[in-house]
């Protein structure tokens, strides 16, 4: 159904419209300042404002697992002045989580550009005795239900690609979620919690401190600022927990404003500065059309909701 309802979207290329814009845009982010998320969005703002010479506010909403922010861009006026900063769990995941969302991703939103595409890293306690993904799967194999990982909550993008290594390995670990990254990855340090994955941009630190060991980015081969990370493709042909990010719009902005959004933000990505900032993260910059955005959606969608339902987590979270 989620699926069938994203096809709906359709391909917007219109000619440009006069005066826009003609006042500042505002950005929602539904997650807090000073977040990975938060870095990008303002990483992309600044440029963003300059090619339109209009000021580009970022307005963080967090909650819930992205929904209170999501919601509010889904109410916006579609002037093509509000923009919604998304990932998986705001359009792909959510809409088979929960019982009931107060938005509808295919009906509210029009897609406008995906941002980049993120490695999460598979991090382990250090009292884990296990130096790669074979050690690991062997090891949890020998172990069913023994070991735990933790996650920033339930049906996040980490708890994912958890559950789909679970489901791609035969083997069973048990989920631990918490509020947040940070309470998780202390958990894992302090050995609570065995192993999470998380984006690189926050467990990166924690690794090059010594308190956590970096298994493998969650990624089919090796992410280009990180060479010497094992990728979790090369044990298990094809895998891939990579999320991203990307921009929204409440659904009847015109064509023509999307268009220019668009233009205007693969322009950005273009920029040295932003592909290398990304690089540092383990993200890379993406780009293109919002068709091919709306496409990424739906497989994903697809992917998700496969994978929830065999987890039997489909509709298991009430708002």
């Amino acid at each position: 159904m989620i699926a069938a309802a994203l096809l709906s979207w359709p391909a917007l290329v219109q000619p440009q419209p006069q005066n826009y814009p003609a006042r500042p845009i505002r950005f929602i982010v539904p997650f807090p300042p000073g977040g990975g998320t938060d870095t990008v969005a303002r990483l992309i703002a600044q440029p963003l404002a300059e090619r339109l010479k209009q000021q580009v506010v970022i307005d963080n909403r967090s909650g819930a697992n992205a929904i209170i922010g999501t919601d509010l861009g889904a109410k916006a006026p579609a002037d093509g002045y509000t923009l919604l900063f998304c990932l998986p769990a705001s359009v792909s995941i959510n809409p088979t989580l929960y019982q009931s969302l107060p938005y509808d991703p295919a009906r509210d939103f029009s897609p406008v550009i995906q941002l980049n595409t993120i490695a999460l890293l598979l991090v382990t306690a250090n009292v884990l005795p296990v130096k790669n993904v074979a050690e690991l799967i062997a090891y949890a194999k020998a172990r069913p239900g023994q070991l735990n990982f933790a996650s920033s909550g339930n049906g996040s993008s980490a708890h994912l690609g958890m559950e789909l290594f679970n489901a791609s390995t035969g083997i069973r670990m048990v989920h631990v979620p918490y509020k947040g990254g940070g309470p998780a990855m202390a958990d894992t340090i302090s050995g609570q919690t065995q192993m999470m994955a998380g984006p690189m941009i926050a467990a990166m630190p924690q690794v090059r401190g010594g308190r956590v060991r970096a298994l493998a980015v969650m990624t089919p081969k090796r992410v280009k600022g990180f060479p010497d990370i094992e990728a979790m493709g090369e044990t298990l042909p094809g895998f891939d927990a990579s999320l991203w990010h990307g921009v929204l719009v409440p659904r009847r902005t015109p064509a023509a404003i999307v268009h220019i959004l668009n233009r205007e933000l693969n322009e950005v990505l273009r920029r040295p500065e932003v592909t290398d900032r990304m690089a540092t993260q383990g993200a890379e910059a993406a780009g293109g059309t919002p068709a091919q955005f709306a496409a990424l959606i739906r497989s994903d969608a697809v992917k998700y909701a496969k994978l929830l339902k065999d987890a039997g987590l489909a509709r298991s979270v009430s708002q």
